[in-house]
């Protein structure tokens, strides 16, 4: 087993308040954070170098994402909007109002469509929005959930023709979404899910469970690597921070091989837990002089931890 990663790059104060989402934009030069303070962020992610923010949102903003040429950038909140925003100057394109809160976003592989929810609350059922950018605000298709619980996490499927959905109660739903109506329902998990996440090649086709990775505590985040058969893991809730402390491994990034589901590594943690969000960098390496990948994980504390990988994980390869 590889020793702890200690290397990092740079420790962003990112947001006042605890971190709900990042994302990195197809290149990966740049670094997209959200949180509970209202405002997401955009970041260099060669140097952590904070270019600037998105205001306009009043309450908690949970998803985030960035469309494939990273003109448009989308964010869902609990003040019952949807923003759709200039990346490149931080104006707010169009707005999109609810009565209730918007849960997740996300933008289609064509960029032409993005996806939301909204909450189930105040009487009414969650739904889920697919919207037509080229169309306009009054383009936009609208299924109803009232027969599974609040969406979680969200997916495009493969060339946008279906979408897949995590719910409160452990569901996966895949949808089509031309006819608006479910294709399959699986039930991997008892309890919530707390991200979803493809790999690299975006490929998506069916549901099926292949892979367990077991750690004593529950989690929040995972993302499998852009070049090796890895699978990083990290999380536990705020309110078990006063029981649990940081050098019992339970801040620390877990690493699993991909197959054979065997940890084998573990990152430096954050002086707080890693509560909501996990990336890896997609070019998988930062340059050719180091020759060393990193990844970005979300912090309970506000913080974003930018840290490469050493030498010793590039070149581990488990014996079979």
């Amino acid at each position: 087993m590889i020793d702890k990663f200690e290397k990092s790059i740079s420790l962003l104060m990112a947001h006042e308040r605890s971190i709900t989402k990042i994302r990195y934009n197809r290149k990966g030069d740049l670094l997209f954070s959200s949180g509970k303070d209202r405002a997401p962020s955009v970041w260099y992610s060669i140097n952590g170098e904070r270019l600037g923010s998105y205001n306009g949102h009043t309450g908690t903003v949970w998803c985030i994402d960035v469309n494939w040429d990273t003109t448009s950038f989308v964010s869902a909140a609990g003040d019952s909007t949807m923003k759709l925003w200039d990346v490149q100057t931080g104006q707010l394109k169009t707005n999109y109002t609810h009565e209730v809160p918007c849960r997740i976003c996300a933008f289609s592989y064509d960029r032409t469509l993005v996806l939301y929810s909204s909450d189930e609350s105040m009487g009414r059922p969650c739904e889920l929005f697919v919207v037509d950018l080229k169309e306009g605000p009054s383009k936009r298709i609208n299924v109803s959930l009232r027969h599974h619980r609040k969406v979680t996490g969200s997916l495009w499927g493969t060339f946008d023709e279906f979408i897949v959905t995590g719910h409160e109660n452990g569901e996966l739903v895949q949808w089509n979404m031309k006819a608006g109506e479910e294709a399959r329902i699986e039930q991997p998990h008892t309890l919530q899910i707390m991200d979803l996440q493809t790999d690299k090649d975006l490929t998506l086709e069916i549901l099926m469970h292949l892979k367990t990775y077991v750690t004593k505590r529950p989690i929040n985040s995972a993302a499998i690597s852009p070049i090796r058969d890895h699978v990083s893991r990290r999380g536990q809730e705020a309110i078990e921070v006063t029981q649990t402390l940081a050098q019992t491994g339970k801040f620390e990034a877990r690493f699993f091989h991909l197959i054979f589901e065997e940890e084998f590594a573990r990152g430096k943690g954050h002086f707080g837990p890693i509560n909501n969000s996990l990336a890896f960098h997609p070019d998988g390496k930062r340059c050719v002089v180091l020759v060393e990948m990193f990844y970005a994980s979300g912090g309970e504390d506000g913080f974003v931890r930018l840290q490469y990988f050493d030498p010793d994980y590039l070149e581990y390869h488990l014996a079979y």
